[in-house]
């Protein structure tokens, strides 16, 4: 629900943002449209390894998943 403008302006801000730096878009590998393609994982030892996290955004409407540095 949106309380009134300023908040309105917040979540197009926010949505914008998801939408252009990370959420995956179809297309090659998945790619983001402002960054550069990943280097696939081959080693199934670094896969089962892998550590994802979850970072919600606008209430958890949005959320974002990354690998653990």
């Amino acid at each position: 629900m949106i309380w009134n403008q300023r908040h309105l302006l917040y979540a197009l801000r926010e949505f914008e943002d998801f939408s252009n730096s990370h959420r995956p878009h179809q297309g090659i590998d998945n790619a983001r449209p402002l960054h550069p393609l990943s280097v696939p994982i081959s080693d199934p030892e670094q896969i089962a390894r892998l550590d994802i996290r979850r970072r919600e955004r606008l209430d958890g409407i949005l959320r974002e998943y990354q690998h653990a540095a």
